[in-house]
């Protein structure tokens, strides 16, 4: 059995949404993983380029890792019924700027042939529901490249506000990169919820 983040009463589980269902992560999905994330608009911001398959291994071991360790991590998201893999969608913890984070943070990345239709948010919103529920969180943060208009709309229809702008190495060490660190409260993600009658 999973050990579980300090922060969290309960482990993230597999969901289903209207669209979509989300899985955690597992070995059996590297080929399709690979394939996604050697796209060069998936890694854009961090990379400029697609990863290589060794890369995309290193990035699932530590997804693997995360859910042994935490009882969460990534989850691979499939179109109904559970089709093709077309994005991942998780909680992390925070490996910077612990200080300015909640201890908890939820990220997403999808293939660019899925941009546009709502995916992100809806398998986000899907996590955060968990995260602020059966997992009892108060707080759940996020961090996305200050550049990267499309995720920072995501962050913000998920009702997430702005911590902070911060200087950060880039993922591959070459330079500087401005993060955007944002967080959204159990309260008002509840109240979000609330108020549209169904998830964001």
């Amino acid at each position: 059995m999973a050990a579980l983040h300090p922060a969290v009463a309960a482990p993230l589980t597999s969901v289903v949404t209207r669209r979509l269902a989300l899985d955690p992560l597992a070995s059996i999905d590297l080929d399709e993983l690979a394939a996604m994330f050697t796209q060069p608009e998936t890694w854009y911001f961090e990379y400029g380029s697609g990863l290589a398959r060794g890369e995309t291994e290193a990035f699932l071991d530590r997804q693997l890792k995360l859910w042994d360790d935490c009882g969460f991590g990534g989850c691979g998201v499939r179109e109904l019924p559970r089709l093709d893999l077309i994005g991942v969608v998780g909680l992390g913890v925070p490996m910077f700027l612990e200080e300015l984070l909640p201890p908890v943070t939820v990220g997403w990345r999808f293939s660019p042939v899925k941009w546009g239709k709502g995916y992100a948010t809806e398998a986000s919103a899907a996590v955060l529901d968990q995260a602020f529920t059966a997992m009892g969180l108060d707080r759940v943060g996020c961090v996305t490249n200050a550049q990267n208009l499309r995720s920072i709309g995501v962050a913000e229809r998920l009702g997430m506000g702005v911590i902070t702008v911060a200087s950060v190495p880039s993922d591959d060490g070459t330079r500087t990169v401005s993060a955007l660190l944002l967080e959204v409260a159990r309260s008002d993600w509840l109240a979000i919820r609330d108020n549209q009658g169904k998830r964001p």
